[in-house]
């Protein structure tokens, strides 16, 4: 049973990882209408009509501008800094409980490691709900209001069910740990 919920728990970060490395790497965060064509923008760009450019946005700056016309120039934005941040230490810390849920399986007792797993399944979890917050505030405050006909698109829905996945894999790895130490606290 124990090995069942960290094989579980292993498979779901392993899932979660997968899920929080395309979400952070496309661009279908955002999907709207700007001049009567369509759009979209993810974290390191944003696409009109099939031509994509780096985010070049100061929040602080457009709402000062009131223009669209700067929206599309300025500088890159603190806000599309730390939602990046915190989706790249999600990703690397979903890798890292991964890796130590892996050890499990490997030879002698590693109830730690799955341990520490887990932690850090449930930290790139906290990491990636983080980032994805700032990204809904500022969509729905600024871009939302700015932009004709907008909805989150796919890959931001992905970055969710990661969430939900890297919360379940660092639980089963945890209840691992936990039941291996009840385990041990009872024979010994």
């Amino acid at each position: 049973m124990l090995y069942t919920l960290a094989g579980g728990g292993t498979l779901c970060g392993v899932a979660a990882l997968v899920l929080l490395i395309v979400s952070t790497a496309t661009d279908f965060w955002m999907q709207y209408r700007y001049s009567g064509s369509s759009a979209n923008q993810g974290l390191w760009r944003f696409c009109i009509n099939h031509k994509c450019h780096v985010h070049t946005i100061t929040v602080g700056e457009c709402l000062r501008k009131q223009s669209i016309t700067y929206l599309l120039s300025g500088t890159i934005g603190s806000f599309w800094d730390a939602t990046r941040a915190f989706m790249l230490l999600a990703v690397l810390s979903c890798f890292a409980g991964v890796v130590l849920g892996l050890s499990a399986f490997t030879n002698g007792n590693k109830s730690r490691r799955v341990r520490t797993g887990g932690i850090a399944l449930i930290l790139s979890g906290f990491l990636a709900l983080l980032a994805l917050a700032i990204y809904t505030g500022v969509t729905v405050t600024f871009f939302g209001k700015r932009f004709l006909d907008w909805r989150f698109s796919w890959s931001y829905i992905i970055g969710w069910v990661a969430i939900i996945l890297a919360f379940a894999a660092g639980i089963c790895c945890n209840i691992t740990f936990n039941s291996r130490s009840m385990v041990a606290f009872t024979v010994g």
